[in-house]
């Protein structure tokens, strides 16, 4: 598979051309020479006719889809996706409304404030702030009893502690009731080339956000739109324009190539090598449940230890992997998140399982961690984070209304959404979590 974008970049570091353009450091440095802007051959990512082009389509034909390249991650694809929901509900004459799963990254509350649509929440069957068990059936029960018909449903999958729900399920529901289905598929780009793909394209949604760097090798920053080729025409066609809408007029082309260098890649081998890989990591989990390690997740690559029932809080876990040169992607009090890849080797597998072996099983720890509740909305999120606030100290919050969401960037489950009141229980929860201080709307 040809790699566009990164031969010319790669040429035009080695052409030794005199840089009267963008950016200052003119080709000096490391990694720099391969740093450009839009000069002349270059295409332009919101505009793209030439190598941009040709490099997506080929990313494309490997997805299944039509695709569109992020370089601001999955949180510019979500906002564009939103975009893209609320223009489809404008041309069909309805106003703009998501049926979703709490469990949604922020960058889908920062749409729901910049676009204003409406949010409706679905049930969920989990009973953790860090995951959100939406099923096919409450999916069901919500669009059959929404007086107002929503545009889309909205889910996360896989999720944060690499829990996947039923997309295929969810899929079928959506399409019985005529509604689109858009999946923040950010942590499972990789899902497409198992044996039998579990990629939500291939399952039936309609729009997906996928992060590659997050499971693939490429550069921070970089992600896909993906567009089923079965939507709605008009989705793709308006694809581009609703990126740029949200999106930075310097994309990085470091990310840009490494995206096309991603295209290589997964071309060539990269199935094989992803199941040796997971055959590792399977081998690994079994070895880690035969210590008597619970682990989480339904999801192959990531390795999700629910650390309390070792004894541990999930900070000492980590704090103890550190001492191995072991670096977590994610700990709080109840969860240690790894997240390996092809890209991680047999022998750091293997330093992973002894760093675990060695540390003793304790009594399980009977803390049970808050259950989320849904607070009542008094605002939209727009209005919330369009009027003035102030910080308080969470403790002293009893009955305020969030102004801007708390949680952090890995997709959770927020404890309070911007527009709600602030209850005990939420109260509780921000103790829980560390969270000392909150942004509320000013009285």
């Amino acid at each position: 598979m040809k790699t566009p974008i990164y031969d010319f970049v790669r040429q035009y570091a080695d052409s030794a051309a005199i840089r009267m353009h963008m950016p200052g450091h003119k080709g000096r440095g490391e990694n720099s020479p391969y740093d450009i802007t839009e000069i002349p051959g270059a295409d332009s990512l919101y505009l793209a006719d030439g190598i941009i082009l040709e490099s997506e389509k080929n990313a494309g034909r490997l997805f299944g889809a039509d695709t569109f390249y992020s370089t601001e991650g999955s949180s510019l694809s979500i906002r564009a996706a939103m975009l893209l929901v609320c223009e489809l509900a404008i041309k069909k004459g309805s106003a703009p409304k998501v049926l979703a799963a709490r469990n949604v990254h922020k960058s889908f509350i920062t749409a729901a404030a910049l676009l204003d649509f409406e949010i409706e929440w679905i049930e969920s069957s989990s009973n953790s702030y860090l995951s959100s068990g939406v099923t096919a059936a409450a999916v069901e029960k919500a669009l059959s009893e929404a007086m107002h018909k929503p545009t889309a449903v909205y889910i996360t999958s896989p999720d944060y502690l690499g829990f996947a729900v039923d997309v295929r399920g969810i899929a079928a529901v959506c399409k019985k009731h005529g509604v689109l289905l858009v999946v923040d598929n950010a942590h499972g780009a990789y899902l497409k080339f198992l044996e039998r793909s579990q990629h939500p394209i291939d399952l039936g949604a309609d729009i997906v956000c996928d992060s590659a760097h997050k499971t693939l090798p490429t550069l921070t920053g970089g992600a896909y739109l993906h567009i089923s080729k079965n939507a709605d025409k008009d989705l793709a066609q308006n694809a581009r324009t609703a990126l740029a809408t949200f999106g930075s007029t310097s994309p990085s082309y470091l990310i840009l190539a490494s995206l096309d260098r991603t295209n290589e890649v997964l071309a060539y081998g990269y199935r094989e090598k992803l199941k040796a890989t997971l055959a590792k990591i399977n081998k690994l989990k079994d070895s880690l449940t035969a210590l008597g390690y619970l682990l989480y997740e339904n999801e192959p690559m990531k390795i999700a230890i629910s650390a309390k029932e070792y004894g541990y809080t999930g900070d000492k876990i980590a704090e103890h992997l550190e001492k191995s040169n072991i670096i977590c992607e994610f700990f709080d009090r109840d969860y240690v998140v790894l997240m390996p890849s092809v890209s991680t080797t047999e022998k750091e597998l293997d330093t992973l399982y002894s760093a675990l072996k060695a540390l003793p099983k304790k009594r399980a720890i009977k803390e049970e961690a808050p259950a989320p509740v849904s607070p009542l909305r008094v605002m939209t999120p727009r209005e919330a984070m369009m009027s003035a606030g102030e910080k308080i100290a969470a403790k002293r919050s009893l009955g305020r209304v969030l102004r801007t969401i708390t949680v952090g960037c890995p997709p959770a489950v927020p404890i309070v959404v911007s527009g709600e009141i602030i209850t005990k229980e939420a109260i509780a929860a921000f103790e829980y979590y560390g969270i000392e201080e909150i942004d509320v709307v000013k009285r």
